[in-house]
């Protein structure tokens, strides 16, 4: 009789509870990677954990109550360095790399690049950072610096920096959140890569349809709990967001679709109109017009144009061609121009142009209605409470007072406040870059809604996306780019993804 071995799971956490003075982060946490090269989902809602699990995993954060366990065996890690003793790495959603340094330097940083007698082997060096990036399936010139790389290959070098540290389990959170389609196959394919050579990954992600694209299991995360977990096929889109969520605000908090009332209704005239706007080098000759109540998107891969667009219409970057507001030029390419004459911009980086996480909730919605007041004007008067009041309660935002710094809030949240702050005095037009980048389902379908709303107040807003399932939610339109020009719009009606993708690929005409 033949006694079957039992091989303990890669990696277990279990009863995992951690309090931040007096907020609870977690209180029953639970992960399991039972086998090498599992890709494993971690999904919830801004505020449920998450990052707390990963900093637990990481050795970041130390639990107050709970056990880790690897190849069976209790860990306790006192530091990240602990932590990737053990072979767990993490790659977090904000890149750290060294611009002026190449992609060598990046992914050897420090003692591990080759040493010889009169210094750093350089030779070898590249020949090693060669060899790791060969793993993943990267032809990259390893001399190359990084601050020249496009932001899906900056991702890649910094996966690969966690590879040579020879780990065996790969946190990757939020990796695709500010990628086109192209860059999140190219990311996909490393994941299966590291896969193939037993390397699991945790990926944390606030897009459903990656996890049931690349995941083998998942967990969810809500209030601090794990509340589910299992294969991904045992779930779909609907279950996911319920255990998220919770069944009883699973309904009225899904993606849904802009009212019906504003198709093919258009004024008589455009509220703004572009005409053969440029901005070197990567705009060229766009001609484009918005009107009152609709939201046209932006499609176009990574580099395709869509930001330099939106900045230059905003003034952000020195433009050529002509920006009408009314039928009226602006008169100048400067943002206090714009912002005088009524056009409002939400960039696609909250925390560097978004919001200043340091203020207050009440000083980042005054921001934009108290620029243009004298310096002795009274810092808050009770119309301003009033305003930010309105405000705040119209976009939803969760926080404990109006006093209280942004930097509390979750993702959702601060997104909401670098919206609000253009609502206090709402502008004719409009314009968002990436409005949904890294934060939840959940808080992804409140900002979609609230959108809704404005061009339904009559609002025109001009929205570009790398996500083309989130244009075809909420746009009218959809204007595609490929290098630095419009080479297609189409209705929302008309679009699909593999319609949008194979124009902005330039694969197909319209």
């Amino acid at each position: 009789m033949t006694v079957e071995t039992v091989v303990p799971p890669l990696l277990n956490l279990e009863g995992i509870s951690k309090r931040f003075g007096g907020i609870r982060a977690l209180r029953d946490g639970r992960l399991r990677i039972d086998r090498p090269g599992t890709v494993h989902g971690l999904i919830g809602e801004n505020g449920s954990g998450k990052s707390t699990i990963l900093g637990v995993l990481s050795g970041q954060v130390r639990p107050d109550e709970g056990s880790l366990q690897v190849d069976g065996k209790p860990v306790n890690f006192l530091s990240p360095v602990d932590a990737l003793r053990t072979g767990i790495a993490m790659v977090s959603q904000e890149t750290a790399l060294a611009p002026m340094l190449s992609v060598t330097e990046n992914i050897l940083l420090g003692h591990r690049l080759v040493r010889g007698r009169t210094g750093i082997d350089w030779p070898r060096s590249h020949e090693r950072a060669s060899s790791i990036l060969d793993r993943l399936g990267l032809d990259y010139d390893p001399r190359a610096l990084v601050g020249t790389l496009r932001p899906d290959r900056r991702q890649m070098v910094e996966i690969a920096r966690a590879l040579s540290m020879d780990s065996r389990v790969l946190i990757l959170d939020e990796p695709t959140s500010s990628l086109s389609e192209d860059g999140v196959s190219a990311i996909f394919q490393v994941i299966r890569n590291l896969s193939t050579g037993g390397v699991s990954t945790i990926l944390v992600t606030h897009r459903l349809s990656e996890l049931f694209e690349i995941c083998d299991d998942l967990t969810v995360l809500r209030d601090g709990r794990t509340v589910a977990s299992g294969a991904a096929r045992s779930f779909n889109a609907d279950t996911l967001v319920a255990a998220m969520v919770g069944d009883s605000r699973a309904a009225e908090r899904v993606p849904r679709g802009k009212s019906s009332g504003r198709n093919g209704q258009r004024h008589a005239d455009p509220v703004l109109k572009l005409s053969a706007v440029s901005s070197a080098p990567d705009l060229h000759n766009v001609d484009l017009s918005l009107y009152r109540g609709e939201i046209v998107g932006l499609a176009g891969l990574v580099g395709a144009g869509r930001s330099d667009l939106l900045e230059a219409v905003f003034g952000s970057r020195g433009r050529s061609g002509t920006v009408l507001i009314d039928g009226i030029p602006l008169a100048s390419d400067h943002p206090s121009s714009s912002i005088s004459r009524g056009i409002g911009y939400v960039p696609p980086d909250r925390k560097t142009g978004g919001v200043i996480l340091g203020m207050s909730v009440f000083d980042n919605l005054m921001m934009v209605a108290g620029s243009s007041r004298f310096r002795g004007s009274p810092p808050r008067t009770s119309r301003d409470v009033v305003a930010t009041r309105r405000v705040s309660e119209s976009v939803r935002i969760r926080a404990n007072g109006a006093n209280v710094p942004v930097g509390t809030l979750s993702g959702g949240n601060q997104q909401k406040v670098a919206l609000g702050k253009w609502l206090v005095n709402p502008p004719k037009v409009l314009l968002l870059d990436e409005p949904s980048r890294g934060v939840d389902v959940a808080a992804k379908a409140e900002i979609h809604q609230i959108l809704t709303e404005l061009a339904d107040r009559g609002v025109a807003l001009l929205v570009s996306s790398s996500e083309n399932d989130e244009l075809l939610t909420i746009c009218d339109r959809i204007a595609v780019m490929l290098h630095g020009r419009i080479v297609a719009e189409v209705l929302r009606d008309e679009a699909d993804e593999a319609l949008l993708s194979g124009l902005a690929g330039g694969h197909l005409d319209h």
